[in-house]
């Protein structure tokens, strides 16, 4: 019985070591990310983003704009979903079927081509930096998830058409109406916003005005499909 006291008033082993300290300070950082990270999220659903790192580490100097969503054409709206994102309302954040079709397009060389949502770039834009990577692109599925279930879509429609790098040193639609056409985003027609759609992916390669070849011809095409998602719905998420 004396032994077995002896016994019981040994001290137990903690974690208090190296790894166990290492594993402590991991885990709290981990959980100071997801706090700020939805407290960030949950900032934004209300708040016009200021500025975004993307801005901040552009060469040039910036124009942009902020715009409320009722006060952009809805045929900018159509004409990105008809650009970038065909089933932006039908999808929750990921198409994984563009995604898919997109890595096996990578495997045959070439220019690296994105299978990205809308969202998805949205997330990119807003929160994060531009360029590749397993661990950045990890934090754009995270805060994908964050703003397809806190904004919905068309809080991140308005985002997106705000954030998106429209020229070199123009940020938002209303910020290229402006460049390209002296007017308002209210007063886009069909097809000045379906060239600014078409500059979208590459907006620092990509001229608006006097576009020719490729350009030319992807921006005629999304102005043939703005009335096709008006009408098919494709942007009844974003007008319900």
């Amino acid at each position: 019985m004396l032994e077995n006291l002896k016994n019981s008033r040994r001290p137990v082993a903690t974690s208090s070591g190296p790894v166990g300290k290492v594993g402590w300070f991991i885990a709290r950082l981990i959980a100071a990310f997801l706090f700020i990270s939805v407290a960030q999220v949950v900032i934004y659903k209300f708040v016009p983003v200021p500025v975004t790192l993307t801005m901040l580490l552009d060469d040039h100097s910036i124009t942009k704009d902020w715009t409320p969503l009722d006060d952009i054409d809805r045929d900018m709206v159509s004409a990105a979903i008809a650009g970038e994102d065909g089933k932006f309302c039908l999808h929750n954040g990921f198409d994984h079927t563009a995604m898919m079709q997109a890595f096996k397009r990578n495997q045959q060389g070439g220019r690296i081509r994105g299978g990205s949502t809308i969202s998805q770039q949205t997330a990119k834009n807003v929160f994060l930096w531009q360029g590749g990577g397993y661990f950045r692109k990890g934090l754009e599925a995270w805060y994908t998830v964050l703003i397809e279930t806190i904004w919905g879509k068309r809080r991140i429609m308005e985002m997106y058409l705000n954030v998106a790098e429209t020229g070199i040193g123009t940020y938002g639609v209303e910020a290229g109406a402006q460049r390209y056409y002296g007017k308002s985003a209210r007063k886009l027609s069909p097809t000045e916003a379906a060239r600014i759609a078409a500059v979208l992916p590459l907006p620092k390669e990509r001229e608006v005005n006097g576009a020719g070849g490729f350009t030319r011809r992807h921006g005629n095409a999304i102005a043939r499909q703005v009335a096709v998602v008006r009408n098919d719905g494709l942007d009844g998420c974003v007008y319900r």
